[in-house]
């Protein structure tokens, strides 16, 4: 590999990164890496073909040599067959991605992307300049009975160690993944919830006697409500909570939010954020990757696999985000950076462009901190009604 400098820099840098994992699952991390970029997709066969050509190997060879990444040791050939547990990379995955954060406020996204009718992947991704970068994902069959719950727990309990202290994590969930446990199990690491909920769920405010519907205290666009009190009526207990509720003009519902941080410390424009989730699961599914064509139908290698997308994606964005940055710092200055216009092309996609112009001029990849996101401002004036004086009509 030192034939190949780009190669054998991104192989050190893995092996540090991940020093856990044996050297030879770190070389073909690099090499799945490399075949990713090439060849623009995940399948087996166009990731061999690629590094075939490279490595002057025949496809067979190649493909044998790649199997080994995310097969398990009992499906390996020889007698020094090595495996490696995918979970205890995600703690290093995250301290990774803040090893380059240049503020103290982070927000993550637990969400769900299925495969057809094949897998249910659920996932935990950092959300940073308008793409989800996942850090630690579970990969089920679809259309069999399993609780998420523990699913989520877990990777929570993996991802916590790798926060230091001082930072405010915020954890946006959609609807689909609505739920007081799930609500208790993210505040139990000491992270921020940021739950949207259904309209039809119950609440009441601190000091009121009734209950009202989630969708009833935010009736009307334009209509904003923001207050501490429980929710869930029939839980035991019900739960402590903060309720946000902002319904802008032109969209068709409100946005309902559940956090444990107080009416005056958060924004429901945070949830915007949860969008960006969305656009790292089409470049996987469709954008850059094309995972929707993989036939892969065991889980466990299909979560190994996760790992050479995730640490794909993870080297782009970073590539992208510094060379972004340089940008709006020579066009529009240090203190006009934070008010430049909205960006044309995906991190990843800058990424992929400035790493493709390295491997032909032989120029060094950019490094420098990730800029930091700007937030939402938190609602200063919030509006605070008697039970009295509400009146949804």
């Amino acid at each position: 590999m030192s034939r190949r400098p780009q190669l054998y820099h991104w192989q050190r840098q893995l092996a540090s990164r991940l020093p856990h994992l044996p050297k030879v699952i770190v070389a073909l991390l690099a090499l799945w890496s490399l075949g990713l970029l090439l060849a623009r997709r995940c399948g087996l066969d166009g990731v061999a073909g690629q590094l075939a050509r490279l490595r002057r190997q025949s496809p067979n060879t190649t493909r044998q040599r790649l199997r080994e990444f995310y097969q398990e040791a009992a499906a390996k050939r020889g007698g020094r067959r090595r495996d490696f547990d995918v979970t205890t990379c995600f703690a290093a995955l995250l301290r990774w991605v803040l090893s380059y954060w240049s503020c103290r406020r982070l927000a993550l996204a637990l969400d769900v992307t299925n495969l057809g009718d094949r897998f249910h992947v659920l996932c935990a991704s950092v959300l940073y300049g308008g793409i989800g970068i996942p850090v630690a994902w579970r990969i089920l069959p679809a259309n069999q009975p399993d609780p998420w719950h523990p699913h989520w727990c877990d990777l929570l309990a993996r991802l916590a160690p790798a926060v230091p202290p001082g930072f405010v994590v915020v954890v946006l969930t959609d609807r689909g993944l609505e739920s007081a446990r799930l609500f208790a199990a993210i505040a139990a690491v000491g992270w921020h919830p940021l739950m949207r909920v259904k309209a039809a769920g119950q609440f009441r405010p601190a000091g009121w006697v009734r209950w009202h519907a989630f969708g009833r205290l935010v009736p009307r666009p334009g209509a904003r409500f923001a207050a501490a009190g429980q929710a869930y009526r029939t839980a035991a207990p019900p739960l402590a909570c903060t309720l946000l509720g902002c319904w802008q003009e032109g969209h068709a519902e409100p946005w309902l939010l559940l956090t444990d941080l107080a009416p005056a410390a958060a924004s429901p424009c945070w949830y915007a954020f949860r969008a960006w989730v969305e656009q790292g699961f089409k470049v996987i599914k469709g954008g850059l990757l094309h995972w929707q064509r993989t036939r892969m139908s065991d889980p466990g290698r299909a979560e190994r696999l996760w790992l050479a997308i995730a640490v794909t994606i993870l080297w782009l964005v970073v590539i992208g985000a510094v060379v972004e940055g340089d940008r709006r710092r020579e066009t529009v200055g240090e203190l006009g950076a934070a008010a430049a216009p909205p960006r044309r092309q995906r991190l990843l996609e800058v990424g992929l462009a400035e790493w493709l112009a390295a491997q032909l001029s032989g120029r060094p990849l950019p490094r420098g901190p990730l800029p930091p996101d700007p937030w939402p401002d938190v609602w200063h004036e919030v509006p605070t009604l008697t039970e009295q004086e509400f009146c949804p009509g």
